[in-house]
Protein backbone atom coordinates (compact mmCIF):
# COMPACT_ATOMS: atom_id res chain seq x y z
CA UNK A 1 0.00 0.00 0.00
CA UNK A 2 1.36 3.38 -0.98
CA UNK A 3 -1.63 5.66 -0.35
CA UNK A 4 -2.71 6.67 3.11
CA UNK A 5 -5.33 9.18 4.19
CA UNK A 6 -6.58 10.60 7.45
CA UNK A 7 -10.02 12.11 7.85
CA UNK A 8 -10.19 14.64 10.65
CA UNK A 9 -13.73 15.51 11.73
CA UNK A 10 -14.70 18.05 14.42
CA UNK A 11 -17.05 16.55 16.99
CA UNK A 12 -20.45 18.29 17.21
CA UNK A 13 -18.81 21.21 15.43
CA UNK A 14 -21.30 24.07 15.91
CA UNK A 15 -21.93 23.19 19.55
CA UNK A 16 -18.20 22.80 20.18
CA UNK A 17 -17.54 26.28 18.73
CA UNK A 18 -19.92 27.74 21.30
CA UNK A 19 -18.24 25.78 24.11
CA UNK A 20 -14.75 27.03 23.29
CA UNK A 21 -15.68 30.49 24.55
CA UNK A 22 -18.13 29.44 27.27
CA UNK A 23 -16.73 26.48 29.25
CA UNK A 24 -19.85 26.54 31.44
CA UNK A 25 -21.58 24.80 28.51
CA UNK A 26 -19.40 21.69 28.89
CA UNK A 27 -21.47 18.70 29.91
CA UNK A 28 -24.76 20.50 29.23
CA UNK A 29 -27.21 19.92 26.36
CA UNK A 30 -26.53 22.46 23.59
CA UNK A 31 -28.44 22.94 20.34
CA UNK A 32 -27.82 25.30 17.43
CA UNK A 33 -30.79 26.61 15.47
CA UNK A 34 -31.34 27.17 11.77
CA UNK A 35 -31.91 30.52 10.10
CA UNK A 36 -34.72 32.45 11.80
CA UNK A 37 -34.34 30.19 14.84
CA UNK A 38 -36.61 27.74 13.06
CA UNK A 39 -35.37 24.27 13.93
CA UNK A 40 -32.46 22.32 15.40
CA UNK A 41 -29.54 21.84 12.98
CA UNK A 42 -26.80 20.78 15.42
CA UNK A 43 -26.72 19.07 18.81
CA UNK A 44 -24.19 18.24 21.48
CA UNK A 45 -23.95 14.64 22.68
CA UNK A 46 -25.98 15.56 25.76
CA UNK A 47 -28.77 17.00 23.60
CA UNK A 48 -28.83 13.80 21.55
CA UNK A 49 -29.15 11.77 24.75
CA UNK A 50 -32.20 13.86 25.69
CA UNK A 51 -33.83 12.61 22.49
CA UNK A 52 -33.79 15.93 20.62
CA UNK A 53 -33.76 14.97 16.91
CA UNK A 54 -32.22 16.89 14.03
CA UNK A 55 -34.73 19.19 12.40
CA UNK A 56 -37.02 19.45 15.43
CA UNK A 57 -38.92 22.78 15.37
CA UNK A 58 -37.64 25.11 18.04
CA UNK A 59 -41.07 25.89 19.46
CA UNK A 60 -41.35 22.23 20.52
CA UNK A 61 -38.32 22.52 22.81
CA UNK A 62 -38.68 26.16 23.81
CA UNK A 63 -39.85 25.09 27.27
CA UNK A 64 -36.61 23.16 27.79
CA UNK A 65 -34.60 26.24 26.84
CA UNK A 66 -36.61 28.63 29.00
CA UNK A 67 -36.35 26.27 31.99
CA UNK A 68 -32.56 26.09 31.59
CA UNK A 69 -32.43 22.38 30.77
CA UNK A 70 -31.08 23.07 27.28
CA UNK A 71 -28.95 25.94 25.95
CA UNK A 72 -29.92 27.15 22.49
CA UNK A 73 -27.90 29.34 20.09
CA UNK A 74 -28.83 31.02 16.85
CA UNK A 75 -26.52 30.16 13.94
CA UNK A 76 -23.33 32.21 14.11
CA UNK A 77 -21.68 31.36 10.81
CA UNK A 78 -19.06 34.08 11.17
CA UNK A 79 -17.77 32.40 14.32
CA UNK A 80 -18.06 28.89 12.89
CA UNK A 81 -16.26 29.83 9.67
CA UNK A 82 -13.37 31.43 11.54
CA UNK A 83 -13.02 28.46 13.91
CA UNK A 84 -13.04 26.13 10.90
CA UNK A 85 -10.19 28.12 9.32
CA UNK A 86 -8.18 27.82 12.55
CA UNK A 87 -8.66 24.06 12.64
CA UNK A 88 -7.67 23.67 8.97
CA UNK A 89 -4.56 25.84 9.44
CA UNK A 90 -3.56 23.66 12.38
CA UNK A 91 -4.01 20.48 10.35
CA UNK A 92 -1.84 21.95 7.58
CA UNK A 93 1.12 21.69 9.97
CA UNK A 94 1.02 17.90 9.67
CA UNK A 95 1.03 17.35 5.91
CA UNK A 96 1.71 19.48 2.81
CA UNK A 97 -1.39 18.11 1.07
CA UNK A 98 -4.92 18.32 2.43
CA UNK A 99 -8.49 18.71 1.19
CA UNK A 100 -10.98 20.79 3.13
CA UNK A 101 -14.01 18.58 2.56
CA UNK A 102 -16.53 20.63 4.55
CA UNK A 103 -16.64 23.23 7.29
CA UNK A 104 -15.80 20.55 9.89
CA UNK A 105 -14.03 17.83 7.89
CA UNK A 106 -10.63 17.60 6.25
CA UNK A 107 -8.73 14.84 4.43
CA UNK A 108 -4.98 14.70 5.04
CA UNK A 109 -2.60 12.94 2.67
CA UNK A 110 -0.29 10.74 4.78
CA UNK A 111 1.03 8.69 1.88
CA UNK A 112 4.69 8.89 2.97
CA UNK A 113 4.01 8.17 6.65
CA UNK A 114 3.84 4.35 6.71
CA UNK A 115 7.25 4.14 8.37
CA UNK A 116 6.16 6.08 11.47
CA UNK A 117 3.88 5.12 14.37
CA UNK A 118 0.56 6.13 12.80
CA UNK A 119 -1.39 5.72 16.02
CA UNK A 120 0.95 8.10 17.85
CA UNK A 121 0.95 10.56 14.95
CA UNK A 122 -2.85 10.59 14.79
CA UNK A 123 -3.00 11.27 18.53
CA UNK A 124 -0.49 14.08 18.10
CA UNK A 125 -2.78 15.65 15.49
CA UNK A 126 -5.84 15.28 17.72
CA UNK A 127 -4.11 16.72 20.79
CA UNK A 128 -2.54 19.61 18.86
CA UNK A 129 -5.89 20.69 17.42
CA UNK A 130 -7.32 20.60 20.93
CA UNK A 131 -4.46 22.65 22.42
CA UNK A 132 -4.36 25.24 19.63
CA UNK A 133 -8.09 25.71 19.01
CA UNK A 134 -10.04 24.06 21.82
CA UNK A 135 -11.93 21.92 19.28
CA UNK A 136 -12.42 18.17 19.91
CA UNK A 137 -11.79 16.07 16.79
CA UNK A 138 -11.85 12.44 15.71
CA UNK A 139 -9.44 10.86 13.23
CA UNK A 140 -9.73 7.85 10.98
CA UNK A 141 -6.63 6.68 9.10
CA UNK A 142 -6.78 4.20 6.20
CA UNK A 143 -5.38 3.45 2.71
CA UNK A 144 -8.26 5.18 0.85
CA UNK A 145 -10.60 8.12 1.41
CA UNK A 146 -13.68 5.89 1.66
CA UNK A 147 -11.99 3.67 4.25
CA UNK A 148 -10.74 6.73 6.14
CA UNK A 149 -14.33 7.99 6.28
CA UNK A 150 -15.48 4.61 7.58
CA UNK A 151 -12.62 4.53 10.09
CA UNK A 152 -13.52 7.99 11.34
CA UNK A 153 -17.14 6.99 11.92
CA UNK A 154 -16.05 3.97 13.95
CA UNK A 155 -13.53 6.08 15.90
CA UNK A 156 -16.41 8.26 17.10
CA UNK A 157 -18.60 5.33 18.13
CA UNK A 158 -15.95 3.17 19.79
CA UNK A 159 -15.11 3.86 23.42
CA UNK A 160 -11.94 1.83 22.98
CA UNK A 161 -10.77 3.95 20.03
CA UNK A 162 -11.57 7.15 21.94
CA UNK A 163 -11.61 9.23 18.78
CA UNK A 164 -8.63 7.76 16.89
CA UNK A 165 -8.68 4.63 14.71
CA UNK A 166 -5.99 3.46 12.28
CA UNK A 167 -7.09 0.85 9.73
CA UNK A 168 -4.13 -0.53 7.80
CA UNK A 169 -4.21 -4.20 8.77
CA UNK A 170 -6.31 -6.21 6.23
CA UNK A 171 -7.97 -8.21 9.05
CA UNK A 172 -8.94 -5.03 10.88
CA UNK A 173 -10.27 -3.51 7.67
CA UNK A 174 -12.41 -6.59 7.02
CA UNK A 175 -13.83 -6.49 10.54
CA UNK A 176 -14.63 -2.78 10.15
CA UNK A 177 -16.43 -3.48 6.87
CA UNK A 178 -18.44 -6.30 8.47
CA UNK A 179 -19.78 -4.14 11.30
CA UNK A 180 -20.60 -1.14 9.11
CA UNK A 181 -24.18 -1.05 7.85
CA UNK A 182 -24.65 -0.31 4.18
CA UNK A 183 -26.60 2.87 5.15
CA UNK A 184 -23.48 4.22 6.87
CA UNK A 185 -21.14 3.87 3.90
CA UNK A 186 -19.91 7.20 2.54
CA UNK A 187 -21.38 7.79 -0.92
CA UNK A 188 -24.35 5.42 -0.63
CA UNK A 189 -27.54 7.45 -0.29
CA UNK A 190 -30.96 6.38 0.82
CA UNK A 191 -32.15 5.12 -2.57
CA UNK A 192 -29.06 3.00 -3.22
CA UNK A 193 -29.14 1.69 0.36
CA UNK A 194 -32.77 0.54 -0.10
CA UNK A 195 -31.87 -0.95 -3.48
CA UNK A 196 -28.99 -2.95 -2.00
CA UNK A 197 -30.93 -4.09 1.06
CA UNK A 198 -33.58 -5.62 -1.17
CA UNK A 199 -30.79 -7.79 -2.55
CA UNK A 200 -29.59 -8.76 0.94
CA UNK A 201 -26.54 -6.53 0.75
CA UNK A 202 -26.63 -5.28 4.34
CA UNK A 203 -23.05 -4.33 5.23
CA UNK A 204 -20.05 -2.65 3.65
CA UNK A 205 -18.38 -6.07 3.52
CA UNK A 206 -21.33 -7.51 1.55
CA UNK A 207 -20.89 -4.65 -0.90
CA UNK A 208 -17.16 -5.38 -1.41
CA UNK A 209 -18.04 -8.95 -2.48
CA UNK A 210 -20.10 -7.78 -5.44
CA UNK A 211 -18.69 -8.01 -8.94
CA UNK A 212 -17.34 -4.85 -10.55
CA UNK A 213 -19.51 -5.28 -13.63
CA UNK A 214 -22.71 -5.58 -11.54
CA UNK A 215 -21.88 -2.47 -9.50
CA UNK A 216 -21.02 -0.43 -12.60
CA UNK A 217 -24.25 -1.54 -14.29
CA UNK A 218 -26.50 -0.65 -11.35
CA UNK A 219 -24.57 2.17 -9.65
CA UNK A 220 -22.57 3.74 -12.51
CA UNK A 221 -18.86 4.51 -12.46
CA UNK A 222 -19.28 6.36 -9.16
CA UNK A 223 -20.38 3.16 -7.44
CA UNK A 224 -17.50 1.26 -9.04
CA UNK A 225 -14.99 3.73 -7.65
CA UNK A 226 -16.52 3.34 -4.20
CA UNK A 227 -16.28 -0.45 -4.49
CA UNK A 228 -12.58 -0.23 -5.32
CA UNK A 229 -11.99 2.26 -2.51
CA UNK A 230 -13.56 -0.08 0.05
CA UNK A 231 -11.36 -2.88 -1.29
CA UNK A 232 -8.30 -0.74 -0.57
CA UNK A 233 -7.62 0.63 -4.06
CA UNK A 234 -7.35 4.43 -3.98
CA UNK A 235 -9.48 5.96 -6.75
CA UNK A 236 -10.39 9.32 -5.23
CA UNK A 237 -7.57 11.84 -5.11
CA UNK A 238 -7.43 14.89 -2.88
CA UNK A 239 -9.03 18.07 -4.21
CA UNK A 240 -6.45 20.47 -2.81
CA UNK A 241 -8.09 23.37 -4.63
CA UNK A 242 -11.88 23.42 -4.60
CA UNK A 243 -13.29 23.62 -8.14
CA UNK A 244 -15.20 26.83 -8.98
CA UNK A 245 -18.92 26.58 -8.39
CA UNK A 246 -21.10 26.34 -11.48
CA UNK A 247 -24.00 28.07 -9.77
CA UNK A 248 -24.26 30.31 -6.72
CA UNK A 249 -27.45 31.02 -4.80
CA UNK A 250 -28.01 33.32 -1.83
CA UNK A 251 -31.41 33.17 -0.19
CA UNK A 252 -32.88 33.65 3.29
CA UNK A 253 -36.28 33.59 4.90
CA UNK A 254 -37.33 36.95 6.27
CA UNK A 255 -37.45 37.51 10.00
CA UNK A 256 -41.08 38.61 9.68
CA UNK A 257 -43.86 38.62 7.12
CA UNK A 258 -43.00 41.23 4.49
CA UNK A 259 -45.42 42.98 2.13
CA UNK A 260 -43.37 46.07 1.31
CA UNK A 261 -41.57 46.26 -2.01
CA UNK A 262 -38.81 48.37 -0.46
CA UNK A 263 -38.02 45.68 2.14
CA UNK A 264 -37.90 42.93 -0.48
CA UNK A 265 -35.82 45.16 -2.76
CA UNK A 266 -33.26 45.72 0.01
CA UNK A 267 -33.08 42.00 0.78
CA UNK A 268 -32.76 41.01 -2.87
CA UNK A 269 -30.06 43.62 -3.51
CA UNK A 270 -28.16 42.32 -0.49
CA UNK A 271 -28.34 38.75 -1.78
CA UNK A 272 -27.17 39.88 -5.22
CA UNK A 273 -24.18 41.66 -3.68
CA UNK A 274 -23.27 38.53 -1.71
CA UNK A 275 -23.42 36.47 -4.90
CA UNK A 276 -21.09 39.00 -6.52
CA UNK A 277 -18.59 38.71 -3.67
CA UNK A 278 -18.65 34.91 -3.89
CA UNK A 279 -17.97 35.18 -7.63
CA UNK A 280 -14.99 37.46 -7.01
CA UNK A 281 -13.57 35.11 -4.39
CA UNK A 282 -13.41 32.30 -6.96
CA UNK A 283 -12.31 34.72 -9.71
CA UNK A 284 -15.40 34.16 -11.80
CA UNK A 285 -18.16 36.11 -13.50
CA UNK A 286 -21.79 35.17 -14.23
CA UNK A 287 -23.96 35.85 -17.27
CA UNK A 288 -27.40 34.89 -15.89
CA UNK A 289 -29.07 36.24 -12.76
CA UNK A 290 -32.31 34.73 -11.43
CA UNK A 291 -34.49 36.29 -8.75
CA UNK A 292 -37.32 34.46 -7.00
CA UNK A 293 -39.91 35.37 -4.35
CA UNK A 294 -42.31 33.17 -2.41
CA UNK A 295 -44.96 33.43 0.26
CA UNK A 296 -45.23 31.09 3.26
CA UNK A 297 -46.71 27.86 1.92
CA UNK A 298 -47.46 26.68 5.46
CA UNK A 299 -49.68 29.66 6.28
CA UNK A 300 -53.25 28.59 5.55
CA UNK A 301 -54.60 32.12 6.07
CA UNK A 302 -52.40 33.84 3.49
CA UNK A 303 -52.77 33.97 -0.28
CA UNK A 304 -50.01 32.00 -1.96
CA UNK A 305 -47.68 33.22 -4.67
CA UNK A 306 -44.36 32.13 -6.17
CA UNK A 307 -42.52 33.49 -9.17
CA UNK A 308 -39.05 33.85 -10.62
CA UNK A 309 -37.37 35.82 -13.38
CA UNK A 310 -34.07 35.21 -15.17
CA UNK A 311 -32.14 37.95 -16.95
CA UNK A 312 -29.27 37.43 -19.34
CA UNK A 313 -26.82 40.29 -18.77
CA UNK A 314 -24.99 41.80 -21.77
CA UNK A 315 -21.60 40.83 -20.31
CA UNK A 316 -20.76 38.34 -17.59
CA UNK A 317 -19.93 40.23 -14.39
CA UNK A 318 -19.04 39.98 -10.70
CA UNK A 319 -19.76 43.61 -9.88
CA UNK A 320 -22.09 44.49 -7.02
CA UNK A 321 -23.36 47.43 -9.05
CA UNK A 322 -24.38 45.39 -12.08
CA UNK A 323 -25.78 42.38 -10.27
CA UNK A 324 -27.93 44.49 -7.94
CA UNK A 325 -29.11 46.55 -10.93
CA UNK A 326 -30.29 43.54 -12.94
CA UNK A 327 -31.63 41.75 -9.86
CA UNK A 328 -33.80 44.80 -9.20
CA UNK A 329 -35.14 44.71 -12.76
CA UNK A 330 -36.05 41.04 -12.32
CA UNK A 331 -37.69 41.70 -8.95
CA UNK A 332 -39.87 44.48 -10.37
CA UNK A 333 -41.10 42.08 -13.05
CA UNK A 334 -42.32 39.45 -10.56
CA UNK A 335 -43.35 41.45 -7.48
CA UNK A 336 -47.11 41.61 -6.82
CA UNK A 337 -48.92 43.72 -4.26
CA UNK A 338 -51.28 42.13 -1.77
CA UNK A 339 -49.10 39.24 -0.62
CA UNK A 340 -47.10 38.57 2.52
CA UNK A 341 -43.71 37.32 1.35
CA UNK A 342 -41.63 34.85 3.33
CA UNK A 343 -38.50 34.59 1.24
CA UNK A 344 -36.57 35.93 -1.72
CA UNK A 345 -33.34 34.84 -3.31
CA UNK A 346 -30.80 35.42 -6.07
CA UNK A 347 -29.04 32.79 -8.17
CA UNK A 348 -26.25 33.37 -10.68
CA UNK A 349 -25.38 30.84 -13.38
CA UNK A 350 -23.47 30.54 -16.68
CA UNK A 351 -20.33 31.16 -14.65
CA UNK A 352 -17.02 31.65 -16.46
CA UNK A 353 -13.47 32.55 -15.33
CA UNK A 354 -13.11 36.33 -15.03
CA UNK A 355 -10.20 36.29 -17.50
CA UNK A 356 -12.37 34.61 -20.16
CA UNK A 357 -15.33 37.01 -20.26
CA UNK A 358 -16.70 37.67 -23.74
CA UNK A 359 -17.06 41.44 -24.11
CA UNK A 360 -19.75 43.27 -26.10
CA UNK A 361 -18.95 45.84 -28.78
CA UNK A 362 -21.79 48.04 -27.48
CA UNK A 363 -20.79 47.68 -23.83
CA UNK A 364 -20.70 51.09 -22.12
CA UNK A 365 -19.66 49.93 -18.62
CA UNK A 366 -16.21 51.01 -17.43
CA UNK A 367 -15.20 47.54 -16.29
CA UNK A 368 -11.73 48.50 -15.12
CA UNK A 369 -13.28 51.10 -12.83
CA UNK A 370 -15.80 48.56 -11.53
CA UNK A 371 -12.99 46.07 -10.86
CA UNK A 372 -10.97 48.58 -8.85
CA UNK A 373 -14.04 49.63 -6.88
CA UNK A 374 -14.86 46.01 -6.02
CA UNK A 375 -11.27 45.45 -4.85
CA UNK A 376 -11.60 48.37 -2.44
CA UNK A 377 -15.00 47.15 -1.20
CA UNK A 378 -13.58 43.66 -0.60
CA UNK A 379 -10.62 45.08 1.29
CA UNK A 380 -12.91 47.14 3.51
CA UNK A 381 -15.19 44.14 4.04
CA UNK A 382 -12.27 41.93 5.07
CA UNK A 383 -11.05 44.60 7.47
CA UNK A 384 -14.26 45.95 9.00
CA UNK A 385 -16.88 43.27 8.34
CA UNK A 386 -19.73 42.70 5.93
CA UNK A 387 -22.03 45.51 4.75
CA UNK A 388 -19.84 48.37 6.00
CA UNK A 389 -19.82 49.56 2.38
CA UNK A 390 -22.84 48.71 0.28
CA UNK A 391 -24.88 49.62 -2.77
CA UNK A 392 -27.62 52.14 -1.95
CA UNK A 393 -30.43 49.72 -2.88
CA UNK A 394 -29.30 47.43 -0.05
CA UNK A 395 -30.66 50.02 2.36
CA UNK A 396 -29.72 50.58 6.00
CA UNK A 397 -32.80 49.53 7.99
CA UNK A 398 -32.79 45.81 7.18
CA UNK A 399 -35.85 45.10 9.35
CA UNK A 400 -36.39 42.02 7.17
CA UNK A 401 -33.25 40.37 8.55
CA UNK A 402 -33.34 36.92 10.11
CA UNK A 403 -34.38 36.43 13.70
CA UNK A 404 -31.29 35.60 15.77
CA UNK A 405 -32.54 35.95 19.31
CA UNK A 406 -30.00 33.52 20.74
CA UNK A 407 -26.88 34.49 18.80
CA UNK A 408 -23.54 34.37 20.58
CA UNK A 409 -20.87 37.09 20.11
CA UNK A 410 -18.39 36.93 17.22
CA UNK A 411 -15.55 36.26 19.65
CA UNK A 412 -12.78 36.02 17.07
CA UNK A 413 -13.73 38.54 14.38
CA UNK A 414 -15.12 41.63 16.13
CA UNK A 415 -13.06 43.79 18.46
CA UNK A 416 -16.06 44.62 20.62
CA UNK A 417 -16.77 40.90 21.13
CA UNK A 418 -13.29 39.95 22.30
CA UNK A 419 -13.37 38.34 25.71
CA UNK A 420 -11.74 40.25 28.54
CA UNK A 421 -9.57 38.77 31.24
CA UNK A 422 -9.29 40.67 34.51
CA UNK A 423 -6.26 40.06 36.70
CA UNK A 424 -6.85 40.30 40.45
Amino acid sequence: MTSLYALCDCNNFYASCERVFDPALNGKPVVVLSNNDGCVIARSSEAKELGIPMGQPFFQIRNLVESGQVRAFSSNYTLYGDMSNRVMQTLAQFTPNLEVYSIDECFLDLGDFYSIDLQAYAWEIKNTVWRWTGMPVSLGVAPTKALAKLSNKLAKKSGKANGVLVLTDPNHIRKALEITKIDDVWGIGGQYAAFLKKRNILTAYDFTNLSESWVKQHMTIVGLRLLKELRGEACLELEEVAPPKKGICTSRSFGKRVNSFNDIQEATATYAARCARKLRRQKSCARLVTVFVTTNQFSANDRQYYNSKTICMPVATNSDLELTYYANIALKAIYRDGYFYKKSGVMVTEIVPENQVQLDLLDIVDREKHSKLMEVIDELTDRFGRSKVRVATQGTDNSWQLNSNYKSPCYTTKIKDLQQVWMA
